[in-house]
Parts: structure tokens; sequence; C-alpha cells
């Protein structure tokens, strides 16, 4: 094991130790060996199995039969989790045959930031992810169950739904993924036909066919944004059954897969002979191990929030200190749009998790000592891939070499030596960058401060033609507590454009980049954010800002007794929370935690 990874875990541990104690605690207590709707009175038994058929109602009323819980984000506006509407009547059938059974608990609200980009509707995101978790908790509290089916796709649905099932952490879980969708229209073309229409060269029709060429059918968007990384996390922290995070939707070998999950949790309950609780399987190495595989990947840095607030959920504390010590341990193995060129389909063809997860293995950088929901101890199960014979599932060890090097590469020949991720330190405060997508010239940025309170006024100056210059852009008050932290993809084209016209450019906000974004260089989540006080409120337009993503510096080249004697911007009007169900979130907003400690606004059970 690399010694980075053996510190930055050992660190955790023991920062986590009360924490993890208190947690670890409450989850065996909560544990049975039988049943666990064995305790409820037989008024409410009956409540929970009235809509059962006679079999079933048998089942659960005489026999230790384990019930499992089926918590689903389906919705079919959602391509990537369309395919979900299949899928509990698949898994009722396959838990009967098993002398099991599964009723659908409960579903979770699931919206895509792929249509709210840019939207009012976009400042529900973040906290949609406390809102499923919370669903989720809803979902389960009836105690009916002895293990749960989790099914979820998208960026904030997956933390969400892990969020949740850790405060049920006693009880077994499998994540079921959809998979992604076909190949559509090539990333890079996408990419260019939106800087076409932010420079007026075409017109919407255009646009709207490229994008429809690109997004065309059910299943996740291709390209490796938050959803995509998602399925990578769930993977390699054992949440998923091998190799079955990007099997395309509506194929055999998806059915095969969702049925083998189905039958797996069955195995993993209380009543069977392997029990493996979810809350004792995510434990210290797991998240190292979804941090090692988000720097390997070059995976969203949306998860610079979610990885914290779902550790914080199993009473591990991890902060963007440890991202950024892992991340100069952790070699760049994957070249995936905004990355590279390539989407998911062209990743999984190439070897994909299977490939990826064995040469971590082999180079001593990924902990092989836990638990998965794979039947083998430690991640062995992970170096195989599925395939059907048949009707037959099987695994067999995956390939030994990348089939794609300019896609997927072994940890002995990267295409970097570290993750491309970085913390950023100085006196704007703490934020982070990705830098896997920024080409190496456009890493340091020193340039005037262009101060604005909206992604929309950074557009309309971009469209003026009042950004045709070297600048800094400073988009304050788009924290958790500011406007629920909304993603600011949209900013991506226009500062694409003026980047290719030869300016140096780069951002600084306190608020979210889509994962999806990449190419320009940004210093995200800065903390404390403005609405908390913190030190974008000083910054003013034509200020020297400088962002040196090399060194890990943020800073504003002012004298601080000049800073001292400034009066501190005021937040934008209040009004700015209501309509599109924004003034249902306040409750949300005014209880956020900070960015780097999960921008969550429910408690952490290790804290307590």
């Amino acid at each position: 094991m690399h010694p980075i990874i053996e510190q930055v875990t050992a660190d955790i541990v023991e920062r986590s130790r009360e924490t993890r104690g208190r947690y670890l605690a409450r989850i065996r207590e909560a544990s049975s060996k039988g049943p666990l709707r064995g305790g409820l009175p037989c008024g409410n038994l009956a409540h929970g199995f009235a809509a059962c058929g006679s079999d079933d109602k048998k089942a659960l009323a005489d026999t230790p039969a384990a019930n499992i819980a089926i918590v689903s984000a389906y919705n079919d506006m959602l391509s990537a989790h369309e395919p979900f509407n299949v899928m509990p009547a698949q898994i009722k059938e396959v838990i009967h045959q098993a002398g099991g059974v599964a009723q659908f608990a409960g579903g979770v609200p699931a919206m895509c930031d792929g249509v709210t980009q840019g939207e009012p509707g976009m400042e529900l995101s973040l906290f949609s992810r406390d809102l499923i978790a919370m669903s989720t908790a809803v979902a389960l509290s009836h105690n009916m169950f002895d293990g749960a089916l989790f099914l979820g796709v998208c960026d904030k649905i997956v933390p969400g739904l892990l969020i949740g099932a850790l405060s049920f952490g006693h009880l077994p879980a499998v994540f079921v993924p959809a998979g992604p969708m076909t190949s559509g229209l090539p990333n890079n073309e996408k990419a260019r036909v939106r800087q076409q229409f932010a420079k007026g060269e075409i017109g919407r029709d255009e646009l709207l066919a490229a994008e429809s060429a690109s997004y065309h059918s059910p299943g996740t968007c291709t390209f490796y944004g938050t959803a995509n990384s998602n399925q990578m996390l769930m993977e390699i922290m054992g949440l998923h059954l091998p190799g079955s995070s990007f099997v395309n939707p509506n194929t055999p070998l998806r059915d095969a897969l969702t049925a083998a999950a189905a039958k797996r949790v069955m195995q993993i309950t209380a009543q069977g002979e392997d029990y493996r609780p979810i809350g004792e399987l995510v434990n210290e190495k797991a998240i190292v191990n979804g941090v090692i595989g988000l720097l390997a990947t070059g995976g969203s840095t949306n998860h610079t929030l979610h990885l914290v607030a779902i550790a914080r959920a199993a009473g591990i504390v991890l902060n963007w200190s440890d991202f950024d010590k892992l991340s100069k341990a952790i070699p760049s193995l994957t070249r995936i749009y905004p990355n590279g060129s390539a989407d998911v389909n062209h990743f999984h063809a190439a070897g994909g998790m299977t490939y990826l997860m064995a040469t971590l293995l082999d180079a001593g950088l990924l902990h092989d000592d836990v638990m998965s929901v794979a039947p083998k101890t430690g991640l062995s199960d992970y170096r195989t891939e599925p395939f059907l014979d048949g009707d037959t599932l099987y695994w067999q060890e995956g390939p030994e070499t990348s089939l794609d090097t300019e896609v997927l590469r072994s940890a002995s020949e990267p295409f970097s030596p570290d993750g491309g991720l970085r913390l950023l330190e100085g006196n704007l405060g703490r934020g982070v960058i990705k830098v896997s997508a920024v080409k190496t010239e456009h890493r340091v940025v020193e340039a005037p401060a262009i101060v604005f309170s909206s992604q929309s006024a950074v557009k309309e100056a971009f469209q003026a033609g009042l950004l045709n210059k070297d600048f800094v852009a400073v988009v304050r008050f788009q924290g958790p507590k500011a406007n629920g932290m909304p993603e600011l993809h949209k900013l991506t084209p226009a500062l694409g454009v003026l980047q290719d016209q030869g300016f140096k450019v780069a951002l600084v906000t306190d608020g979210r980049m889509s994962g999806a974004s990449g190419k320009v260089p940004a210093a995200i989540h800065v903390s404390p954010e403005s609405a908390d006080g913190g030190p974008l409120l000083q910054v003013q337009t034509g200020d020297l800002i400088r962002l040196d993503a090399n060194l890990g510096t943020l800073e504003i080249l002012v004298e601080q007794e000049e800073l001292a004697k400034r009066i501190p911007a005021a937040s934008p009007s209040e009004q700015s929370h209501f309509g599109m169900g924004r003034e249902l979130f306040n409750m949300f907003r005014t209880s956020a935690t900070a960015a780097e400690l999960g921008a969550s606004s429910v408690a952490s059970l290790g804290d307590a």
C-alpha cells in the first residue's frame, strides 16, 4: 500500500474515532438476528402487509423470510431513471423465488441538473440530496425490512440514497444501476456546437438538434459527470455488483445483473449466512477507496461535497486536505469527456471498472481489506466482469491490459502522475480546483477581478462584449446558505470561448461547477462562503487576483490594511428565494453546513 494512502487513512481513522465508534454502537444495537418485523405489534404488522398477496402475507406472518425494501428514484422524465420502471416487478419475482418478500417501500424525488442548469429550479438541486436522504429514511421507517435495494443513478440521488441508507446502517443494501445510454453525438462535437451558439454563429434550432443527438434515449448521459462518477463510486466502494455500473439499460445482461442484485441482498441479510450491514461496509477504507476512484478517473468535483457528507453520515470525518494529499499519490488513468474525447461506453469497452480496479490493486493504490456486497472478502471479485451464456450469468477475469490506452491506462503508465484535484488556500479562503482537463499553460492566472453576483450577469457581460480581456470572474453569493449552491455550468461555453481567443481567464466562486466542466481553471466551493461573511465579500472589480493551481494558492493581491477598510458587499435581495418552490427550501439554506463539511442540512449520525 502506498505510504500516503496509509497515512491519510490512519489520519481519518484517528480523527473519526469517537464519531465512528458512536455510529457503530447505534447500528449494532439496532441489528437483529431474526426478522425485524418480529418486534411489531400485530396491528402494525397487519398494516404492513395488508396489500400483499396471500403467499407473501403468510411468509411475513409465519416464517423468518427476509423482507426486502425497494427504494427507487424512478421517473420517466430523467433518461437515467426511466429504466427503473420495470425493475421492481422483476425484483419482486426473483426474491419471491428465493423464498423472500420484496415490497416497494418508497419513491424518492429525482431532478435532472441537465434540465435545470441556469434555471431557478437549479437552486433546489443540492438540497434535493438531503431531501432524498430524508425520504429514504421515511421509506425504511416502518421497520418491516431486513435488507434494501436502492435504485438510483444521477447527481444528488445516489449520495442522498446512500446517506439515507446509512441512517439504517444495520440493514444490508445493494445499489442497483440502470446503465448509460448508447453513444450519440460525440462530446467534443457537442462542446463545439455550444461554443458556436455562445458566439452567435448558429441558432437555437441547430443547438437543439445537436443536444438531442447527444441525449437521445433512456440511460445515463454518457459524459463523465456526477451521475457516472456516482456509478464508479458505488462500484469501487463495493456497493454495486462487480462490473455492473456501465452496462446499457434494456439489455439481457442488464436484466440479469438486476436479478443477481436481488438474489445477493437476500444472501447478506441477518437471516442468511453472510450478514453484511451497509454501515459496516462503508468504513474509513471504503471512503478512501471512493476518493481514490474519483482521483484516478478525474471524476466530478461535486463529490468533494458528497463524499464528505456520505462519510459524516457513517461517523467518518473526511476533509479537503485528505483529497489533496491523496491526489499527489494517485495517478490519472482515464481520459473520459470532459477530460478527453471518449464517453463512458468507450471506457467500459476498454476494460472499464474491472481493469481500473485491478490495476489500482496491483499497484498498491486501493485498500483490498474491505467488505463489499460481492461474495468474496476483499475486492478480488471486482477483477472480474459479467457475461451471459444463454440465460446464465457468470463472471470471468477481466482483461490483463487496457483495450484502448487512449481512454484507460495502467497505474504504471498513467496519463498523469497525479489525480488532478487540488486544494486551494489563501487570503480568499479554501476551495478546490480540478485540473485534469486544464492545460498546463492555463493553470496559473493572475488578472484583474470582475465581480458578479449571479451566473446570468456573467453571461450578459459576455454577450455585450465586455469580457474580451484578461480577467478573473468572481461570482459570489452562490454558496449553500446564499441560494442553495446551484451549478454554474452555463458559464463554461462563454469562458471557454474567451480562453480559446487567447485571453487569460479564470473563475473564483463559492458556488459549484458541473461535473462536465473542465478546461477553464475554476476555484470552486470557496469557503467561508459570501453569505457567511467570507473574504469574497471584500473583492472589488479591478483587484488583482492570483490563482495558482500548481502551488495550490488563491489570493487577492491587495494590502490587508486596504481590505480591512472596505465595507463588505451586501447580499442580493431575499426575493430571489421565491418562486419555483425555492421558498419551501428556506430551512435547508439556513441550516446548511460549510462546503467542506458537505454543504449538508441534515444531521450527521456520528456528530450527535
